[in-house]
């Protein structure tokens, strides 16, 4: 009979990877540390699998094809991100069980067996797993399409999974990879909810997970953690299995949080005092991450293409009309498109939403290619001012 050995949640934002000016770089060593020493207890508990559970930040899903749940099925699960490659051998036996089990009982069920998979995964792999020999399977959860799955629903995910686990040899690591309060692309991006995130830690920490999974994905959308949907799923592998906090770094825009979940672990901390509940402002529907309107589609379909086409990118900072002209875009997405490159537009801190959001670009899409697009316009300038040095 499987059983799970180790069980952990933990962050995986990009400025790990690229350690940009405006971060604090103690709080991100903090991180990796943290993530480091997650990896310790691989070593300890000796897993024959790893279950990694992740979301995707529109890097391998987009609107042609948006699943709820989808499994990575193929020999070898692959992840991209900030010039960083990873290849992993699939644990298929296991995968394939899964697959047609969840299926089975009522879940249906995603699967690819070439998907990219981005930085979600790809801070697993490289801070947590980093370089160990463990086979692995990755889950994928929706957290920023709209609609998404509920917070029970992630649970019942979950209990299926461990179902799984239980019929199956294999010691299993469970990882999910996610939260916790951020607003990326949003006006809201500097203030992310901080005491939410202390609220729920809290909880966390006495094993009492049903306060979060009582939640809607509306109330997490409005304290910025739709990205704990992912530890949610854990959480059903795993029952109310108190968590032990290793760091939580409050940034400027983003809670930190790695925790680990001893499953041999059953009851809180005693002498604990009760925690209060958390007030809610939201009156229903999401505020920040909402379901794309179709007629955003040619919008959206561009600013996922400038991410992965560097030719597109350089056309676009040519003749940025022109290519929103090319995306049969609307008159007023095309008179604003050339705010992309322009960096004076500072929706990191601004407290003000992109003008394209403005227009139905989804934020975190949009975020997201603000950062490719600008990083190739910096280094155009670069190549410029060389030449001319170089001329004269």
């Amino acid at each position: 009979m499987g059983k799970i050995v180790a069980a952990m949640a933990t962050v995986h934002a990009p400025q790990l990877f690229t350690r940009p000016p405006s971060e604090d770089p103690a709080q991100l060593d903090a991180d990796i540390a943290a993530m480091r020493q997650l990896g310790k207890s691989l070593e300890e508990t000796k897993p024959d699998l790893a279950i990694i559970i992740g979301s995707d930040h529109l890097e391998t899903f987009f609107l042609s094809s948006v699943p709820t749940f989808a499994v990575i099925a193929g020999e070898r699960t692959t992840a991209a991100f900030a010039g960083r490659n990873y290849s992993l051998p699939t644990h298929l036996p296991f995968a394939e069980q899964m697959l047609d089990s969840l299926v089975a009982n009522g879940f249906d069920m995603s699967y690819s067996q070439d998907a990219e998979l981005g930085h979600s995964f790809a801070s697993v792999f490289e801070w947590v797993l980093e370089g160990r020999n463990i086979p692995v399977v990755c889950i994928f959860v929706n957290t920023y399409l709209p609609p998404l799955p509920t917070a029970r629903r992630a649970e019942q995910l979950g209990k299926a999974i461990r179902k799984v686990i239980d019929s199956r040899p294999e010691k299993v690591a469970v990882i999910a990879s996610g939260g916790m309060s951020h607003y990326p692309g949003t006006w809201k991006y500097p203030q992310p909810a901080f005491d939410f995130d202390y609220w729920a830690i809290k909880h966390m920490e006495r094993g009492n997970h049903e306060a979060l999974l009582d939640l809607s994905v509306e109330q997490l959308d409005e304290v910025g953690n739709t990205e704990m949907l992912p530890w949610f799923v854990m959480f059903g592998a795993i029952g109310n299995v108190p968590g032990e906090l290793i760091t939580y770094q409050p940034t400027w825009h983003h809670g930190h949080a790695v925790m680990q979940f001893i499953p041999t672990r059953t009851a809180p901390p005693e002498g604990e005092a009760p925690v209060p509940t958390w007030d809610f402002q939201n009156v229903g529907g999401y505020q920040f991450y909402k379901h794309p309107d179709p007629s955003s589609y040619p919008l959206n379909k561009l600013i996922y293409d400038l991410r992965h086409k560097q030719r597109l990118r350089l056309e676009l900072l040519e003749d940025p009309k022109a290519v929103g002209r090319s995306y049969d875009l609307r008159p007023e997405e095309i008179e604003r498109i050339d705010t992309l490159a322009d960096e004076s537009i500072d929706v990191f801190r601004s407290l003000k939403s992109h003008p394209l959001v403005d227009l139905g670009a989804h934020p975190l899409g949009l975020l997201m290619c603000l950062v490719v697009v600008q990083a190739e316009a910096r280094r155009l300038r670069r190549e410029r001012e060389q030449q001319q040095t170089v001329a004269s």
